[in-house]
């Protein structure tokens, strides 16, 4: 498994915390530490997913992935 912080744009509130988290939770081979306003640390196993897949899904949710920390 390998450590991810992402730092992330566009979250304001318990309900992007959710759904930042909901998204990168869908994502097989992830596994989240923790979210919060600007952030998700997460660990993933990089045999199932990539930093790629990582930045679409939250992407897909509708906030943007700055950079990984």
């Amino acid at each position: 498994m390998q450590s991810e912080i992402l730092q992330i744009e566009g979250m304001s509130c318990g309900h992007c915390v959710k759904a930042v988290r909901q998204a990168l939770e869908a994502v097989e081979g992830v596994e989240v530490e923790h979210v919060e306003i600007g952030t998700a640390t997460i660990r993933y196993d990089p045999a199932a997913t990539n930093p790629a897949r990582l930045r679409d899904a939250v992407e897909d949710a509708g906030y943007t992935v700055l950079q990984e920390a």
